[in-house]
């Protein structure tokens, strides 16, 4: 079962649209440098992947990068692991995203409704200047570990950048993580100096951090300095932490420095550690390069995002999401990031929507299931906010359903580029994005991203079209990682991306390439499920239960049945319902025949039960893996990793899944 083609798509770009857009400009500029003809998309993704040293040079000259890009793109371009980009270029990503020192805004920052600020380009120079400064008097040098215990707030960036700036190796977590889950990840990598908040706001409420910060602390014996960002408290006692100075304290004594002695290092050089969701076990320590995260940024924000020097960029994200990171490099277009920090839903649910009216925003970053949750909360925003710089709306975390998309056009805006983007911190980017020149179809994601090789591989390793299968990547591309940390020779590595397919990358996404030359997400694929031998999506279910009114999320699993036989499984569908609202027969019978009429019988739950909440994910996204351990009776190794853990309580022994 797949969407039905609609009859025709959503939203067409206009002539001007398409005109003015930086990949229109990228293209003919390719054209000039290469003498290639790409007259459409079609011919400018097939350039992309079939001629890679022209693309990606392009795409560095395109972008402007400050360094030394060398002769060579690609040595060993056959191999995946083990093709080597740029293998002569330097550079450095703090200085790329520094470009200015001016008086205008490079950063805006909301924490809910209680703090306001912004920082300009000149005072972000030389905050990062000052903290630089301070990191090289505490010994740190390259390849060293930073690490931020903090929330989505500028000083997140400061750190960020002046870490980067004397390639340092940075790594960060959200503080609403608890102690394990941080030392989970933190106590692998083993940093030197740590950064924290004092506490944040969420839901109008303060959250205390510095006793957590005491603990975490404790547990990491490689860490020689802890330097406390102030934020919710006036004054503060920090005699319990360990090695802890305040912020200003830590910069004081290099208020005088006015520049940055950018250490320019291999294109290939470690930027930043992120983290796998670690709900199967330890989160695995992911390695990106500063020169491979550059140049996709870049192509993504400017290319497939269309920003532009000026423009006011929001994403809704943490510390502990790879949005966070995607965000960060939007310095390197010349916006201004519009930051912040807490309950996306405070007050009367729409004060996201009332920081892209009051600042502007061209470009707005959220999730599906925010999009979902405000489609059901019924806001309108076209009709009580001012949009009207509102270009394109970002959306990712989880599959974006037909009816999401037809939401954002009738109660957001009519006219933008409605871009459902997906990738993950495997790859810190994007496989599959949008595009300001190609038409929006409901329920699909516009293309392939740029020089990226993407297919739909069968069970054999066929590529095919219209037909779901394995999301895969069948060509080396720059933001590949460098590897897993502490995985000496690789094996963990090769064993996460390319043990399915020789030489290739299997992202783990069910996905369909379409007619339109779009792709469809159908949900994980090793969350997808398989009644009777037949694979589901369990997108496609929570497409169709999340229509009733009465659904506020679902979660679904595959039940081994009978009990203990690994051969088959059972469709078993979790509902949290509106306030006050119980499952009766009668609505039990309405999401039965609403799946059967929309999908197969296939897809049809054996079972429906009742939960008050669903575990997920710090970035929100449904833990289906976890929720499938606890009900057949195993462990779930890592709930520190979970927003919401005492919500698998919940689904442990129930009495409905017993016959």
């Amino acid at each position: 079962m797949s969407y039905p083609i609609a009859e025709r798509p959503l939203w067409v770009p206009d002539a001007g649209r398409i005109a003015a857009a930086n990949i229109t400009a990228f293209a003919r500029k390719a054209e000039s440098r290469w003498g290639r003809s790409l007259p459409d998309y079609a011919a400018l993704h097939a350039w992309s992947v079939g001629e890679p040293a022209e693309f990606w040079t392009s795409v560095w000259e395109f972008g402007e990068v400050r360094g030394s890009m060398g002769r060579v793109v690609l040595e060993d371009g056959d191999c995946m692991p083990g093709a080597r980009w740029f293998p002569e270029a330097s550079l450095n990503f703090a200085e790329n995203l520094l470009r200015s020192r001016d008086d205008t805004d490079a950063m805006v920052f909301w924490g809910e409704d209680r703090v306001k600020n912004r920082l300009s380009h000149g005072d972000l120079y030389r905050q990062v200047a000052h903290f630089a400064a301070a990191l090289q008097e505490q010994g740190v040098v390259a390849g060293d570990r930073v690490a931020a215990y903090m929330p989505n707030m500028p000083d997140t960036i400061v750190v960020m950048l002046a870490a980067a700036s004397l390639g340092a190796i940075f790594s960060s977590a959200s503080p609403d993580f608890g102690v394990q889950g941080v030392l989970d990840r933190f106590g692998q990598i083993e940093p030197k100096v740590l950064v924290a908040v004092d506490g944040y706001y969420y839901n109008g409420k303060i959250i205390d951090c510095l006793d957590r910060l005491a603990a975490i602390t404790d547990g990491l014996p490689s860490v020689k300095r802890v330097v406390v960002v102030p934020y919710v408290h006036a004054h503060h006692d920090i005699s319990h932490v360990h090695h802890a100075r305040m912020l200003a304290d830590f910069v004081q004594p290099f208020h005088n420095e006015t520049e940055i002695p950018f250490v320019r290092l291999p294109f290939a050089h470690p930027l930043y550690i992120m983290y796998s969701s670690g709900t199967t076990g330890v989160p695995k320590c992911i390695v990106h390069c500063a020169g491979g995260v550059l140049l996709q940024h870049l192509k993504e924000l400017r290319l497939h995002g269309d920003v532009k020097p000026g423009d006011k960029l929001f994403y809704f994200t943490t510390c502990g999401w790879m949005m966070w990171n995607w965000l960060a490099s939007g310095l390197a277009t010349g916006a201004t990031l519009l930051l912040y920090d807490g309950s996306p839903m405070i007050g009367d649910g729409a004060i996201l929507f009332d920081y892209a009216h009051a600042e502007g925003a061209t470009h707005f970053g959220t999730s599906a299931k925010f999009i979902d949750g405000i489609a059901k909360a019924g806001l309108r925003p076209r009709a009580t906010h001012d949009l009207s710089a509102l270009r394109t709306v970002f959306s990712t975390g989880s599959p974006l359903v037909p009816e999401g998309f037809e939401y954002v056009y009738r109660e957001i805006k009519s006219d933008l580029c409605l871009s459902s983007i997906s990738g993950g911190t495997d790859i810190v980017s994007c496989f599959v994005l949008g595009n300001p020149t190609l038409p929006v179809w409901p329920g699909e994601i516009q293309c392939k991203g740029l020089g990226m090789a993407v297919e739909v591989f069968d069970e054999t390793g066929t590529s095919v079209l219209s037909e779901k299968g394995e999301l895969v990547c069948t060509r080396p591309f720059p933001v590949m990682p460098i590897g897993f940390w502490n995985d000496e020779g690789g094996a963990k590595y090769r064993a996460a991306y390319f043990a399915r397919f020789d030489n290739v990358w299997c992202h783990g996404d069910y996905s369909e390439i379409t007619a339109h030359g779009g792709v469809i997400i159908y949900g994980r694929s090793d969350a997808t499920l398989n009644p009777g031998g037949v694979r589901i999506g369990t997108a496609e279910i929570y497409r169709q239960v999340e229509k009733l009114e009465e659904v506020v999320e679902s979660l679904v699993i595959g039940q081994q049945w009978p009990p203990g036989d690994a051969s088959d499984v059972r469709v078993v569908l979790f509902v949290k319902l509106g306030e006050g609202l119980q499952l009766d027969e009668a609505l039990t019978d309405r999401i039965r025949q609403t799946i059967r009429d929309n999908t197969t019988p296939r897809h049809v739950p054996a079972k429906i039960v009742q939960v008050t909440d669903i575990p997920r994910t710090k970035s929100g996204k449904v833990v289906e893996l976890a929720v499938r351990s606890v009900v057949h009776g195993e462990a779930v190794k890592n709930a520190e990793a979970l927003a919401n853990p005492a919500a698998l309580d919940q689904f442990r022994a129930r009495p409905e899944l017993q016959s």
